[in-house]
This record gives structure tokens, sequence and C-alpha cells, in this order.
């Protein structure tokens, strides 16, 4: 779950100078016309964002996706999934070649002003992390003194890997990847010691391999990695359809709209935040430009966010990711939704 920080030959005034129509356009209007919504996700990541044998596409991410394009295109089918790598996705986002980043990226200061994006919210609360094969006999990342360590360039995780090790007076080699792929190559190959990327991240890894049980996830989290959607600067409307898409989701599980219930709701319910939200009362769609039930369409794509979250790469599926951090407010997390009204 890389997360590209643009200190190398990709500059920041390089990525505006690209982004032509893109900064100041009618993104909602371009989707539109277009018929289809060009969203940018991981190049492969089981859990958040894969495809299968068939080329159909699944995980966490894809599901945000999915209910953006049923919100704006009214069918959750016209999303085109772009697959970006860590170095590309930026690139990708601000020349317009997608129109949403949904790909396991940190909100950071440098992303959210230099680079001129929009975060729509968090979606996934993470943190750094590492893991070693078991019979390295290693508990402790600071156990992993002169310990060879794969890890992507030009990323965050390479500058918390260094920071980490610096602060603790201990050494490491890295070993450089450009991609997830190539850096669980390296790693089963025994070309690292270890692997450091977001825990999320690792899990999903984990869980792909023949033997998971042979390979630790170590305690310590060096960072903390707030992972979320994004859009170009410049084009308010997109990003509010966005963020409020993704309010959307956690908001109906807090209320607990479901894929199974939201018709019958949409119906009978007397609360009238669920009223707002399923475009029953009030019609917030029209101040966004779109329909009354545009938020009844993306929860039911795919259901609200903890469905997602249970589905793709929660405690009953290989990822095993417990809720923690990303439980709703109500719940001791930090999910928590603005008001729709």
């Amino acid at each position: 779950m890389k997360k590209t920080l643009f200190t190398g030959t990709v500059t920041a005034a390089a990525l505006v100078a690209g982004a032509g129509f893109a900064a100041e356009g009618d993104t909602l209007k371009e989707v539109k016309q277009r018929g289809v919504l060009n969203c940018g996700v991981h190049t492969g990541l089981v859990g958040f964002a894969a495809p299968d044998s068939n080329g159909s596409w699944s995980g966490f991410d894809i599901a945000f996706c999915k209910a953006l394009g049923a919100a704006v295109l009214g069918d959750q089918s016209k999303v085109k999934f772009v697959p970006l790598t860590g170095q590309t996705r930026f690139t990708a986002l601000a020349s317009g070649e997608v129109d949403v980043l949904a790909r396991n990226t940190t909100w950071t200061f440098q992303r959210d002003t230099e680079l001129k994006f929009d975060f729509l919210g968090v979606n996934y609360y993470d943190g750094q992390g590492f893991m070693v094969r078991k019979d390295l006999g290693v508990s402790s990342a600071k156990e992993l003194d002169g310990a060879t360590i794969c890890v992507q360039t030009g990323t965050t995780t390479e500058m918390n890997l260094a920071d980490y090790f610096k602060a603790n007076s201990i050494k490491y080699q890295p070993v450089n990847i450009d991609t997830s792929s190539e850096g669980e190559q390296q790693y089963l190959a025994g070309a690292c010691d270890a692997y450091t990327t977001d825990a999320s991240g690792l899990a999903s890894l984990r869980a792909a391999f023949a033997d998971p049980e042979n390979h630790v996830i170590l305690p310590e989290i060096i960072s903390k990695e707030p992972l979320g959607p994004l859009v170009r600067h410049g084009d308010n409307n997109w990003a509010d359809i966005g963020r409020w898409t993704l309010y959307a989701l956690i908001a109906a599980e807090e209320y607990g709209i479901t894929s199974a219930n939201i018709d019958e709701l949409a119906k009978s319910s007397t609360n009238p935040e669920v009223q707002r939200i399923l475009g029953t009362t009030d019609d917030l769609g029209k101040m966004v430009g779109l329909d009354a039930e545009w938020a009844k369409r993306a929860i039911k794509a795919n259901g609200n966010y903890g469905e997602i979250f249970a589905a793709t790469i929660g405690e009953q599926t290989p990822i095993g990711l417990a809720r923690g951090l990303n439980a709703q407010w109500t719940q001791g997390g930090l999910m928590y939704a603005m008001p729709f009204r």
C-alpha cells in the first residue's frame, strides 16, 4: 500500500502543468458525457483492489468506485478500473486520465497542497509495519539491526523506514522495489529479511502466500497512514460528490441502513437523517447536480461501510483485519460521517 511522496524525477510543477482541463473542468459533466467513471486503483492487492481470472475487479477500494459510479451514473457497472503503480498514480489523476484515485493513498500535507489534490476523507486508518519469516526468530522490529528490508522507492514508507531506524540507532540495508508484486517476489525469494508497508497491505500479501502461518507481522506500527480517495483541486462540486458518497456509506452503517433493508427503510423510516440520506425528503442531490436517490444507489451497490469492510478485508476473510480504529465512532473507532442536513 504505497504512498509516493514525489521526491524523485516527477515534480509537483510538472503534475500541475499537465493537468490541463482537468484542474478547472466540470468533472461531473465529463463523466456523464463519457458514460463511464474512470477510477484509479491498485495494480493488484487482494482485499483492496484485485482482478480475478476473468478480469473482474473486487475489493474494499473497488467498492467505493462502484458506489460513486452508482451515485453519478445510476449503475455501479459503469466504472473503468485503471491500475496504477505508486509512481504513476498522481500523474494519472492530475492529467485527467482518471476522475478519482481510490488506491490506498495516505493523506499528507504535500499531496493536499503542493500536488494540488483534495482528499475526500479517510476510508481506512492504517500504519506502517513489518513482516518477517517466522524462522527468522524476530519478535520486534528493533531486532532487525543489519537486516535487509524490501521497501518501495519514492514513498513515505521509505522515509518512515529511514526515520525509524535512525531514531532507534539501528542499521538496515534497503532492497528497493517498484510494485507490491515485485516486493512479494523478492521477499519470498529471500532477497530481503523483512518487508515493510502499511499493516493492512502486509495482511493482504500474507493472506495470498501458500504458507501464511510461516510469516509474522511484527507488533510495531511506526507511522500514521490515513488512507482515502482523492480528486484534483479546482472542482469543488466533484469533490463534494465524492466526499458525500463516502460519508453516505459510513452514515448508512451508523443508522442501520443495509443492502438488505434499504428499500424498506426508504418507504417506512421516520428518522429524518435516514430520510434525507435516502432521498425521501429534502432532495439533497440537487445541491450537487444529482438526483434525489444518488446516496441510496451508492449504498445499495455493495452495502454500507461495515458491509463492505466485512466482505472484503474483515475478520472472516483471508485478510482477517479487525475493525480497530475503523470502527464507528459509537463503537470506539474513528469512522464518523458529517451530518446530512
